[in-house]
């Protein structure tokens, strides 16, 4: 059980590593979506290629909103792009680095499920079959332009009767799955490349600007973190002050059932400091306005000299 905790507090301190999680998880369920999915091509020239094209790019579009609603520093870098100046200024290079940062992850899962879906070819094969010039393939002679769309439409059908062994779908129909994979391939190919290089000029940069915006992109998680767990701490002594005093008059009888009351004068550790000056639910949303509209500087020495 203490394994079990101490794995839970690592992730939920190390928002980089649960995403990394999170952004494997999303591929490796993309790759295994297109390999459980029945693909089947209507074949019919005014739905093929809405279908082929709707099936390649429709699921990265889900793939990437999941990836963006399922990271937390996505809901972090609004709020900060969002919120009130006041006395805390907005440095866009934190920014910046947050947007980057989320959509390189955001964009594994859908690039994976094109990448798939060209390397299979059936998507292409769908979308541009009845694209196809007759005249670069025999057997479409002494057609009328209908039949020849007809047929061109029925290429990815190869279990029709008039297709299963007709030697030019089985030309039009390899020669779309080659243009496919090597639009695949010529795709990771160049993601290859410029992570390589993005991984090799990195150094090169001013690493020193590049620390401040993971620094404080951090720190903007950690902060939003502590303050929501403040906040829990807060509530539960706050809501723990209005019960005791709401049954002050039932003392007696709660006494009865084994629920011991503090005394008068009597307060929990720290609920002191929590709660010191704060009495009624307008003192603490006024406190919470106050930490939205005005966060403090980032400056503790302030603080000590007030």
């Amino acid at each position: 059980m203490d394994r079990f905790r101490m794995i839970f507090q690592y992730f939920q301190s190390n928002s980089e590593s649960v995403m990394n999680g999170i952004c494997g998880l999303l591929a490796l369920a993309s790759v295994k979506m297109y390999t459980s999915f029945d693909f089947s091509c209507p074949c019919l020239p005014q739905y093929n290629m809405a279908y082929g094209l709707g099936i390649m790019f429709i699921p990265p579009i889900i793939l990437f909103l999941c990836g963006l609603i399922l990271n937390r520093q996505f809901l972090v870098m609004l709020e900060e792009w969002r919120r009130p100046l006041g006395r805390r200024k907005k440095d866009l290079a934190v920014i910046r680095y947050m947007c980057s940062s989320i959509m390189q992850r955001a964009m594994v899962a859908p690039v994976v499920w094109i990448i798939v879906t060209l390397l299979d070819g059936k998507c292409l094969i769908c979308a541009f079959s009845g694209s196809m010039d007759p005249e670069k393939f025999v057997g479409f002679a002494n057609m009328s332009t209908v039949q020849v769309q007809q047929l061109l439409a029925k290429v990815p059908c190869k279990d029709d009767e008039l297709m299963r062994n007709n030697t030019s779908r089985k030309a039009v129909s390899r020669y779309l799955r080659c243009c496919s994979q090597a639009l695949g391939w010529s795709i990771l190919l160049i993601l290859i490349i410029a992570a390589f290089l993005a991984r090799w000029l990195r150094p090169c940069f001013n690493q020193a600007t590049l620390l401040q915006a993971r620094h404080w992109s951090n720190y903007i998680d950690i902060e939003k973190k502590i303050f929501e767990e403040a906040c829990c701490e807060h509530s539960r002594l706050f809501a723990h002050k209005c019960i005791l005093h709401f049954f002050e008059s039932m003392r007696q009888e709660i006494k009865l059932h084994s629920f011991s009351l503090p005394r008068e004068g009597e307060r929990a550790e720290g609920e002191e400091d929590l709660l010191q000056g704060i009495t009624d639910q307008d003192q603490v949303n006024k406190l919470l306005k106050t930490w939205y509209y005005e966060k403090p500087p980032l400056d503790v020495s302030q603080a000590h000299q007030r």
